[in-house]
């Protein structure tokens, strides 16, 4: 990974703290927004792996394993943890019918629906009762930033 030195300029040092306080007040919102959504007791590569199946569609355990960086039996183990949960079913590959397709579940989708909502209500409130209007269409105006942010090199 390539780092760029930083410029010692007061516009330099500025960009640097808010850059930090960006990252922390990142992960506190992530931790407020995960709390609201109580998606059970679940650890972070399975719920990473419910979510790519949900966004990229059914794999092999094997194509799961190389997307989320983790060998084929440890994805295994993962699999049937989430399949006795009743969060991701089986099919037979019908190209090699030795490998399984793995997919969420409709109750999978709910529940992805449903921590999405929990989440989703949670921020409208809070921009409700927190903000003024002023300050609501000053929030529009970040996350407008924010977005050019996220969608900087």
């Amino acid at each position: 990974m390539e780092t760029h030195k930083q410029q010692n300029t007061p516009d330099a040092a500025h960009a640097l703290a808010m850059a930090v306080e960006l990252r922390v007040l990142f992960g506190k919102l992530r931790r407020r927004l995960r709390e609201q959504a109580n998606p059970g007791d679940f650890t972070w590569s399975q719920t990473s792996v419910l979510l790519h199946l949900e966004r990229e569609g059914a794999a092999t355990v094997t194509a799961l394993a190389r997307a989320e960086g983790m060998r084929p039996q440890s994805m295994g183990a993962t699999i049937s943890v989430l399949e006795a949960a009743g969060l991701v079913s089986g099919a037979p590959d019908p190209a090699d019918g030795r490998q399984t397709i793995w997919s969420i579940t409709a109750a999978c989708q709910e529940m992805i629906k449903a921590g999405r909502a929990a989440k989703e209500d949670w921020l409208s409130r809070a921009i409700q009762t927190e903000f003024a209007p002023a300050e609501q269409e000053q929030l529009a105006n970040a996350i407008e930033l924010l977005k050019r942010l996220a969608d900087s090199e």
